[in-house]
């Protein structure tokens, strides 16, 4: 997995340090009201597709019923590129990271460790257009664009330094997690956004399979319970490998230490949460331990016991929760929260407990 940017500027190569630098100078040159993009080794860059940036259903199922030339004709006629595209969902984490991004350069006028956000969409440049319009519409702080016409994203994202990459597309999302990009499938949820903060980002986490490798996951699901308590309580000194988003938790802890740096603890606009099915006595030293270990702290910390996820995330309202397993992801889409699947770990062999592939066999012996 990948692990944060270094900011060790004499591991970077010097050609790429010289050409930011002319690049630097040419731009400070020039005046603008408009915050300048950071260079990418020093921010904490989020990519996100257009489709989980706008709603794009209609624009969607052009595309997926008359193909690709009757979507871009569609999107490149006149009347149409000056029609905002409606939110989608990632939007309001988008809007979150914006005010993060604005309380940092009140406090640090001349940082770069900011969020950067990337637009990465497969769409044609004859199309950006439209998207480059809904943007300014929204007056949204997104100034470096990769439309990929057609092609997968994932050299690009590599390019950018990456540190976390949404989508709806899941084999983009796997494709991405298997080349160390922290990575994840976005699902809409409803109109959620007067009911979250535009004041804080509130990003919640499952543990195993997420945060966490699934190591002990697996023990769960091939030797059961009893077997995982005693396990972890073995080797509750033993810290648990990384998993695909810890990389990103690291990234946002980072950011969060410069608030505190400012004493501003308290009013932070960055809040984590791990929301994991663990039981805390039986399975959670294990957990605490192991962020402790990598230096990383969590604000809350939520063990419920195997008990449904939902209810708790509808109280604490995050701008997106990242679990491994669809079941989760489906009961708190239900209640309203905004969801990102992990397709990582031996939780995709299964379903509300059970494997899949059994599940398959079982159905096909009964017809």
């Amino acid at each position: 997995m990948s692990e944060i940017k270094p900011t060790d500027t004499a591991a970077t190569n010097a050609g790429e340090e010289n050409d930011w630098a002319a690049s630097k100078y040419f731009s400070d040159s020039l005046k603008t009201k408009k915050p300048k993009p950071p260079k990418p080794q020093n921010a904490v860059t989020i990519a996100v597709s257009s489709r989980t940036l706008f709603n794009m259903v209609e624009e969607r199922k052009i595309y997926e019923e008359e193909g690709v030339e009757k979507y871009m004709a569609h999107m490149n006629q006149q009347k149409h590129e000056n029609e905002p595209l409606m939110p989608g969902v990632a939007f309001p984490l988008v809007k979150a990271l914006m005010t993060v991004n604005s309380r940092l350069r009140q406090l640090y006028p001349d940082s770069e460790e900011l969020f950067d956000i990337v637009l990465m969409t497969n769409n044609h440049a004859q199309v950006g257009v439209r998207l480059i319009n809904s943007i300014n519409h929204y007056d949204l702080t997104i100034e470096r664009f990769c439309m990929t016409g057609g092609q997968r994203p994932i050299g690009y994202l590599k390019a950018y330094m990456t540190n976390l990459y949404l989508s709806k597309d899941g084999e983009k999302v796997t494709e991405a997690i298997k080349e160390g990009i922290a990575a994840a499938t976005m699902f809409t949820s409803g109109d959620v956004e007067n009911q979250l903060s535009d004041t804080q980002l509130k990003v919640a986490f499952d543990g195993d399979a997420v945060l966490f490798s699934d190591e002990s996951e697996i023990i769960v699901k091939q030797c059961g319970l009893d077997m995982f308590f005693e396990h972890e309580q073995e080797f509750e000194n033993i810290p648990l490998k990384q998993g695909p988003l810890k990389c990103f938790l690291e990234a946002l802890g980072k950011l969060q230490r410069k608030f505190y740096a400012k004493n501003e603890r308290m009013t932070c606009p960055i809040r984590t949460y791990l929301v994991t099915a663990r039981s805390a006595a039986s399975s959670g030293a294990r957990v605490l331990k192991t962020l402790r270990s990598w230096g990383l702290e969590i604000d809350e910390a939520l063990f419920l016991a195997g008990a449904p996820k939902g209810p708790l995330l509808q109280k604490i309202r995050p701008h997106i929760f990242f679990d491994d397993q669809m079941f989760h992801i489906e009961g708190a889409k239900e209640l309203g929260t905004i969801a990102a699947h992990v397709p990582y770990g031996i939780g995709q062999k299964y379903h509300k407990g059970e494997l899949i592939e059994q599940t398959v066999k079982d159905v096909k012996d009964k017809k």
